[in-house]
């Protein structure tokens, strides 16, 4: 027995010395014929040129090349699928998947039971999903160029990364652009998401039923909606930005359990942060700017802390849809309001006068739209003299009782500044893909 043990341990760690590499010439089959021939371990190295898929990977290997090596799947299904562990596929280019969304048709997709499967540094262009990681653990998916379709209409298309219940994923590093999210994580969990860029999409991040996931330091620039974080829990949201981001930059629903912080959001047309039945979610030192609306707040969320933010130029700082009295100041300290005329005789950085974003009329306003004809009017201004005046007239709502004086900055580097700025451009000329506003509640 012992020495078949010595056998078996002897023969494991030779593997690797036993690997051979083979050159695959591009044509008609010889990429098939190569994994067909290949043993587990094995190197296949691609020439430059096209080479035809679909094909299938069934045993431990790593397919490698030049962007100029290119699997085309002639518009046939997944152009390649990982059906074994310990593949890797680097380097080369895929395109010419199927366009039929219903059966995920993808560029590169990781079956249940290919494990510990890695995905680097490939240029996916053209497909209908980019990379699905359909089942697979511990996948790795760095630093790889992913450009969707830009038909059918935006909900239709496939997604740049598509994580559906794959435990220990890491994406990190990669650029999507066109389809329809950047990543989308559906019943999945225990997986990390960093350092990712996102443009023209629906969602650059789009969660639902995740758990325990990290999403850092990616950026979200002229998507529709930034980072949707839906039905999950145990979610650190920390150090990403959603620049010029056209309906919400930030959204939890149903989401709870969320460590929030360190993000920039700036610039969003409509609202930089909407909160909808999230409960229990720590939001601290982030930045909220140039939005439409701030904070949208809303639908019996409880238990939140909102402490050491930004809120700077949004059109409305906060709408706060309810009637609940809410503090947001946390043993102290609160956040900056750039429109709160506050002073500081003590010197110590928070504000001696409580800041109360909202009124009745806000109330009235958001309930009864056609209202805004009457805010001229002396008996609206009569109103919100005298709840100013005297605050105990005040309806329930949002206040912070220990406002800060200064607020945080957070740096945005300069190549990633010039994408914001074309963003805007682009805005303000209306030359963006068109959504229908449905597109933004459909999962």
């Amino acid at each position: 027995m012992r020495s078949l043990l010595t056998l078996a341990l002897a023969l494991l760690l030779a593997w690797p010395a036993l690997a051979a590499e083979h050159v695959v010439a591009p044509g008609q089959g010889s990429l098939a014929q190569a994994i067909a021939g290949a043993a587990p371990g094995d190197v296949l190295r691609l020439q430059d040129g096209v080479h035809a898929g679909p094909v299938a990977i069934d045993r431990p290997l790593t397919v490698t090349g030049s962007r100029a090596a290119v699997v085309d799947g002639q518009g046939r299904g997944t152009v390649v699928t990982i059906a074994a562990p310990d593949v890797t596929l680097q380097g080369f280019s895929v395109t010419g998947s199927g366009m039929a969304n219903k059966d995920l048709d993808a560029g590169v997709k990781i079956l249940k039971g290919a494990d510990r499967a890695q995905v680097r540094q490939l240029r996916l262009i053209g497909n209908m999903h980019g990379i699905d990681v359909h089942g697979g653990r511990d996948a790795q998916v760095v630093g790889n160029e992913i450009i969707g379709t830009r038909d059918p209409r935006m909900n239709e298309r496939g997604n740049g990364i598509y994580v559906w219940n794959s435990p220990g994923t890491l994406v990190q590093g990669n650029s999507v652009r066109y389809g329809r999210d950047g990543i989308f994580s559906n019943a999945s969990g225990d997986s990390a998401y960093r350092d990712n860029l996102f443009r023209d999409l629906r969602f650059a991040v789009h969660f639902m039923y995740t758990r325990n996931t990290e999403v850092s330091g990616n950026v979200s620039i002229g998507n529709h909606l930034g980072f949707a974080i839906m039905f999950s829990d145990r979610a650190v949201i920390r150090d990403n930005r959603s620049l010029g981001d056209r309906e919400h930059g930030l959204m939890l629903n149903y989401a709870n359990n969320a460590d929030v912080t360190g993000n920039l959001i700036r610039g969003g047309t409509k609202k930089c942060l909407f909160i909808y039945n999230a409960h229990k979610n720590l939001i601290w030192d982030n930045r909220f700017q140039d939005c439409g609306i701030g904070i949208h707040f809303t639908a019996g969320s409880e238990r939140n802390v909102l402490t050491a933010n930004a809120f700077v130029g949004n059109r409305e700082q906060v709408k706060y849809v309810g009637t609940r009295h809410i503090e947001w100041s946390h043993e102290g300290r609160g956040n900056f309001w750039s429109d709160h005329p506050g002073f500081d005789l003590n010197g110590d950085g928070i504000a001696d006068g409580v800041y109360r974003p909202n009124d009745l009329m806000d109330h009235i306003l958001w309930s009864q739209p056609a209202a805004a004809l009457l805010t001229g009017a002396p008996a609206v201004q009569l109103i919100r003299w005298s709840q100013q005046s005297f605050p105990a007239t005040l309806p329930g709502g949002v206040q912070d009782s220990a406002p800060l004086m200064r607020p945080l900055t957070i740096p945005v580097p300069p190549e990633i500044a010039a994408y914001e700025a074309e963003v805007a451009g682009r805005w303000a000329k209306g030359t963006y893909d068109d959504i229908d506003p449905d597109d933004l509640t459909s999962h």
